[in-house]
């Protein structure tokens, strides 16, 4: 007899907090695909049935709702967080209750574990093309600017001896706010860099905090034409929170950008505006919520069941056509392979692609090597436009 109970699923991405505006785009790129799902039919006919709940950017919450979720909701696969401390955070309960978390957010590498499925850049994925680039491009004198937690310290470790490997390489200043930071909190730290005069300003300041750190550099009246800030962590959300004029002329380090030229991603962005009408701006770890929902279905189809120990093997080496291109997840160490992308910021809110990879780079958590992958240069000039 066929089954026909819905599937019932965890969604843990805050709704408020320090970064609710990031995860209420990864929690609208899984809402969307759960509802594509659905429309075409659920899984083998079973509708998904997603488990909502606001962990509010807190590790110490999140790990309580998941806790939830496997325990009283009878949840066996989860899709959430987003900051490194709130994966921590969730590992123990999915480990213990041996359940999947699917991790849609870039990190900082040097993780396995059985029990989830990295859908975001591992280091070899975004910091050493953009160590490459930036160095390349405008010097290897660099000032470190990171949120103080995890990931910050860990990408800031990465990036350091990447930049140690540069012939002229030094690092001039290394310094950590908090994750509720003010503008005030980034004056000193602007006025050391004005000093110092870096080649370049790496940052990996999270959430609401970003828009501030950009403000202060640009009535610091520093120029992103000798001196721009390299980010993993920028996005078109905090673009949109600081305005256009403010990011134009920095870059980030990302697998997906809203500018990406193909019909698959034009077609699933119009598709999300028609559904939700600017609710949130697309983003990489928008993109990356919204594709591991259809490799978690696709994989479900196969096995027929969502327990770990059958849906594990069809979602290891399962293949997806995402908006950013055909991403497969790495057998052997559970991360996807994505392709990497170097974005500038422009005066209408969007990110100009000036280097891509011209095919998907197999994920490489634990920086064994220090591939960039085959870049294609997409732009001659890096004036601002």
């Amino acid at each position: 007899m066929a089954e026909h109970r819905p599937i019932h699923v965890g969604v843990l991405y805050s709704e408020t907090g320090v970064t609710s505006q990031i995860e209420s785009s990864q929690r609208l790129g899984t809402l969307l695909a759960i509802e594509e799902i659905n429309q075409a039919g659920g899984i083998n006919g079973r509708e998904i049935i997603p488990i909502i709940y606001d962990p509010q950017s807190t590790p110490s919450i999140y790990r309580s709702l998941a806790e939830r979720l496997v325990s009283e909701d009878g949840v066996k696969v989860i899709f959430g967080c987003y900051m490194s401390s709130t994966r921590k955070a969730v590992i123990p309960v999915v480990e213990r209750r041996n359940c999947i978390l699917f991790y849609a957010t870039f990190y900082e590498g040097f993780e396995f574990s059985n029990n989830i499925i990295y859908t975001g850049a591992a280091p070899n994925q975004n910091s050493v093309q953009l160590a490459d680039f930036m160095m390349s491009n405008f010097g290897a004198r660099v000032y470190l600017v990171g949120s103080d937690y995890i990931y910050p310290y860990e990408s800031n470790r990465i990036m350091t001896d990447l930049v140690m490997q540069k012939q002229g390489g030094e690092i001039l200043g290394k310094t950590y706010v908090p994750l509720n930071a003010t503008e005030k909190d980034f004056l000193p730290i602007v006025a050391d860099i004005k000093a110092k005069r870096p080649d370049f300003i790496f940052s990996t300041v999270v959430g609401n905090a970003t828009q501030h750190l950009y403000r202060a550099y640009a009535e610091a009246g520093l120029d992103p034409k000798s001196q721009p800030i390299g980010s993993l962590t920028t996005s078109e959300v905090e673009v949109a929170q600081m305005g256009a004029d403010i990011a134009a002329g920095h870059f980030t380090s990302a697998p997906y950008f809203q500018s990406i030229n193909s019909p698959v991603n034009r077609a699933c962005l119009e598709r999300f505006q028609k559904r939700f009408n600017g609710e949130v701006v697309p983003n990489a770890c928008w993109e990356a919520a919204y594709f591991q929902v259809h490799l978690f279905a696709n994989a479900m189809r196969q096995s027929g069941s969502d327990d770990i120990d059958a849906l594990m093997p069809h979602l290891l080496g399962a293949e997806y056509d995402a908006p950013q291109g055909r991403v497969r997840i790495e057998p052997s160490n559970h991360h996807a392979c994505l392709y990497p992308r170097i974005g500038r910021a422009n005066l209408s809110g969007q990110f100009t692609i000036v280097r891509e990879s011209n095919r998907p780079v197999t994920p490489d958590p634990y920086l064994v090597t220090h591939s960039t992958g085959d870049w294609t240069i997409s732009l001659d000039s890096l004036d601002v436009q």
